[in-house]
């Protein structure tokens, strides 16, 4: 069942890289990022859930910074 989580999170950030709108991407790229950390805690692999975490922040800052641009443009 592990493998499979590990497939999905996958699967997400590949389908990430192909979306051209930045916003989309990165709700993406966020959602396979959470499925990642939840993967590395059941491996018990360190690396992965920190990398990941340090990546949703990164993402959450970055999807922020869009609603906010967004909502001062209309």
């Amino acid at each position: 069942m592990t493998q499979y989580i590990g497939y999905f999170a996958l699967s997400l950030n590949l389908l990430s890289m192909s979306i051209k709108n930045v916003f989309y991407l990165r709700i993406c790229a966020l959602i396979a990022n959470l499925i990642y950390i939840v993967y590395g805690f059941l491996l018990s692999a360190p690396p992965i859930y920190i990398g990941c975490t340090i990546a949703v922040l990164l993402h959450s800052y970055w999807i922020y910074r869009i609603i906010k641009e967004e909502k001062y443009d209309t």
